[in-house]
């Protein structure tokens, strides 16, 4: 297979590897260029700063870990699609295992992948010497193929032209010292770049410093030097079977505090069957729903115990479930987070043991041998894994059979549905264990949802419906169905007009020739007052949303929530990491703009917001422009606000991009029907990712028609019907005791109480679940506006669900209504 590659390799730690190979990832990318990042070693922190330079998954290439026969495959499968693949060394070229004459050093991966080698020399302190240091290099090992060397943290031209006419090798480039580009570093080496503020700033400034002072047609030049690889790319389906139906759900540790990860391990347990959701073990309350595995991989639980332990209804979950038996794997931070204590702060209490800080630094790279039969191995089974950590157990876990037996010494905890250890495992080199983990999973029963406290009470109340296991990609239709009252769905009640009718019929008739979007872009510009260049037209606004998910190879995205979901699942579609700004309920859920990373080049807002109906006012939101970011605002809802206020249809400032639907207030939303407003440039770009006829006739046609002035008054007096429905809905809850959100939109945010939307569903009124919006609670719904004849229905609802309720009036939080199962606590 083709692959154009290079690795990049230094002399010895400490040259500047890292900046030089995360640089050019970054520079490689700057130009349009498809770059798969690899890191040669166990190491999971520098893959995490890959990421962020080339929008795909770091990926490692360890020949101890996953034998030396994965090494290509591997290789290839991370770069699949990939224009270019550029692989960061470790440690020295030559450096490897101890004892090992340089196995799984960086030469021998380069050996194995045929890939041209760039030297990186730190020249601060050298001239001449650094001729003989990268002579010696390109002739230890004929078959290592030096091609060239990128001069690092220069000085003076005069050194540089001396270091120049010592090397017998092409010079690539020279990069000046820059200390205003700086990578924080702790006990175990670099901050990840999950936890560090910034991070996606300084990766941009150094492919920005690369791509000012290294030739990148000639690092092209020699990746393209690189042999055809005669081997096919890893595929974990090969690898394992289905071997656990009925998709089980293993809930997979993430987060600031478990950073450590594999992206291989992820993807055998879903080629083995199971659904893989992530969690925070620092924020989320819960395990995911219907959690039927448990996986706590590494990070920096000492760093982050505090707010781990503070999470007391989450450490009580796991507790509670793991020693019930839930099949679960802990690496290293897993491990410690299930002991009696870190550090003298309380963890889960399941491995009655402790650990604390130590001044001695465990890193090895041992071949250890299974001590016990239990949930991932077998006695016997050799394994090659690697440690890496500065805690230690102040006494052994008592009352647990060994996970492992390194030359003697016996480490971890392990029974049937158990193995904890700090050995941490590549699951590419042991496939096996993915398969009998997968199995376990699909044995085991899913976790009943832990229960809800009810305020002020010492009660507590289960919510018998579960949020999906993809709550971004709920939506209102979902909780809709035959013979219910829909008010889940913000589709305006009332019929079409007779002339948007006669209009989606001349476009059913005209349907026999491919649709030409142009009138439909000159009637949208004509109403906005904006050129035409300034108008895409698409298949409502999720294609909108898909277009600018794609537009760029964004750096740091950012998601202000609560809102509609379908934006941040286009930018997770796309492979973007999502940074989520919530607006704080004890702010009305109204936007703090100075809440936003300064590094963010995209960021992504409703306006007014579904699900909470809040309108920012456009003066804040213009607060977020910044050169070099874009602000994408979702107005799909802006036509139901009276008089558009705070509307930025209009507004032709850059970097900014207003999203619009017409599916909503004109009652089509099978129309698929929506526009982008913007730029000439930025529109250009986004119509560019666009498939070929995705608008339909009927959607030109209607896009036309909803865009005369006779439409625009009829827009106008549904908004304003929509103000006095709504009033009518927000007084009726009021006076039931239900806290609504100020709304300006044809829907409002209640918070009814937990399981009271189940027991509506049971009495004929679908309304939406607020649970799936992040930020918002099992306890919220979403009512659409309608007229008052079909409030009342809602409302008569509510007030015999009152009426039948066993709890005590006022127990239920700020509604009266509360879901049916109730226990103490």
């Amino acid at each position: 297979m083709r692959l154009p590659r290079v690795v990049v390799a230094a002399p010895s730690t400490g040259q500047g590897k890292t900046t030089i190979a995360t640089g050019l990832m970054a520079a490689l990318r700057d130009r349009g260029l498809a770059v798969s990042g690899h890191k040669v070693g166990p190491d999971y922190i520098d893959p995490g700063y890959h990421a962020l330079a080339t929008g795909r998954p770091g990926r490692n290439l360890d020949p101890h870990l996953v034998g030396e026969d994965r090494v290509v495959p591997l290789l290839l499968h991370g770069a699949r699609a990939a224009d270019v693949a550029v692989v960061e060394g470790v440690m020295g070229l030559h450096d490897g295992r101890i004892g090992a004459n340089g196995f799984a050093s960086t030469a021998h991966v380069a050996r194995l992948t045929r890939t041209p080698v760039i030297l990186v020399v730190d020249i601060a302190r050298m001239s001449r010497s650094v001729g003989a240091l990268v002579a010696g290099m390109a002739v230890y090992d004929p078959g290592v193929e030096v091609v060239g060397v990128v001069l690092n943290r220069a000085g003076s031209p005069r050194n540089v032209a001396e270091v120049k006419r010592s090397l017998r090798v092409p010079v690539l480039g020279v990069v000046p010292r820059d200390e205003s580009i700086s990578a924080p570093s702790r006990h175990l080496g670099l901050v990840p770049a999950a936890e560090r503020d910034g991070a996606a700033e300084v990766v941009a400034r150094l492919g920005e410093l690369v791509a000012r002072h290294v030739d990148l047609d000639a690092v092209l030049e020699v990746a393209a030097s690189a042999p055809d690889l005669d081997a096919e790319p890893w595929d974990p389906r090969r690898e394992v079977g289905v071997v656990a139906e009925g998709a089980p759900v293993v809930a997979v540790a993430a987060g600031r505090a478990f950073t450590f990860s594999y992206a291989e391990t992820t993807e055998l347990l879903t080629a083995a069957g199971c659904a893989v959701a992530t969690f925070d073990p620092l924020r989320d309350p819960a395990l995911p729903s219907g959690t039927r595995a448990l996986l706590l991989g590494g990070g920096f639980p000492e760093v982050h115990a505090a707010e781990l332990a503070a999470n007391t209804r989450l450490l009580a979950q796991v507790g509670d479930a793991v020693r019930d038996g839930l099949p679960t794997v802990a690496e290293c931070a897993g491990l410690l987070y299930l002991l009696d204590s870190l550090d003298g702060t309380r963890m889960a209490g399941v491995i009655g043991a402790e650990a604390a800080m130590s001044e001695r630094l465990t890193l090895r790279y041992p071949v250890a041998r299974s001590a016990s039969d239990n949930l991932l191995t077998r006695q016997g089974e050799e394994v090659r894994g690697h440690e890496f950590h500065r805690t230690a157990l102040t006494r052994p876990a008592r009352g647990w059979a060994p996970a492992w037996d390194l030359d003697g010494e016996l480490i971890g905890a392990t029974s049937a549905t158990l193995h904890a250890s700090y050995l941490h495992l590549h699951w590419a080199g042991h496939p096996v264990m993915a398969e009998r983990f997968a199995r376990a999973a699909a044995a085991a029963r899913p976790l009943v949802d832990p229960p809800t406290p009810v305020p002020g009470t010492d009660l507590v109340v289960t919510d018998p419906d579960p949020v999906p296991v993809a709550p971004l990609l709920h939506h209102g239709d979902r909780e809709v169905g035959p013979g219910l009252l829909d008010l889940a769905v913000n589709v305006h009640p009332e019929p079409r007009p007779a002339w948007l009718e006669s209009a989606l019929e001349a476009g059913l008739r005209e349907s026999i020739a491919y649709p030409d979007v142009a009138p439909a872009r000159e009637a949208i510009a004509d109403l906005h007052h904006r050129r035409t260049e300034e108008v895409l037209v698409t298949a409502g606004a999720a294609e909108a949303f898909d277009l600018v998910a794609r537009y760029k190879p964004w750096r740091h995205v950012v998601v202000v929530h609560p809102q509609f979901t379908e934006p941040h699942a286009a930018l997770e579609r796309a492979g973007h990491r999502v940074t989520v700004v919530h607006c704080r309920p004890e702010d009305g859920y109204r936007l703090d703009p100075d809440s936003v990373p300064e590094d963010a080049d995209l960021v992504m807002l409703g306006n007014p917001t579904n699900p909470t109906g809040v309108l920012h006012p456009a003066a804040d939101i213009l607060r977020l422009r910044r050169p070099k970011r874009v602000v994408v605002v979702d107005e799909a809802f802006m036509d139901t606000v009276e008089d558009e206020r705070e509307s930025l249809a209009r507004d032709r400032r850059r970097g900014l991009l207003v999203v619009r639907s017409l599916t909503k207030q004109w009652s089509m939303p099978g129309v698929r029907l929506g526009y982008l407003l913007g730029n000439d440039r930025s529109i250009a770009g986004l119509a560019a990712q666009q498939v070929p006829w995705s608008v339909s006739t009927l959607a030109v046609r209607a896009a036309v028609a909803c865009a005369t002035p006779r439409a625009v008054a009829e827009s106008a007096r549904r908004a304003a019907r929509v103000v006095q429905w709504r009033a009518v809905l927000v007084e009726g809850l009021t006076a039931r005791g239900v806290d609504v959100v100020g709304s300006e939109a044809s829907f409002v945010l209640a918070r009814l109480g937990p399981g009271v939307r189940t027991r509506l569903r049971e009495r004929g009124i679908a309304v939406r679940r607020g649970d799936t919006f992040p930020g918002l609670t099992a306890d919220m719904v979403r009512i659409a506006v309608r007229p008052p004849e079909t409030t009342v229905r809602l409302l008569d609802a509510l007030d015999a669900l009152d009426a039948l309720d066993t709890l005590p009036a006022g127990t239920a939080g700020a509604g009266r209504c509360s879901s049916g199962r109730v226990s103490p606590r």
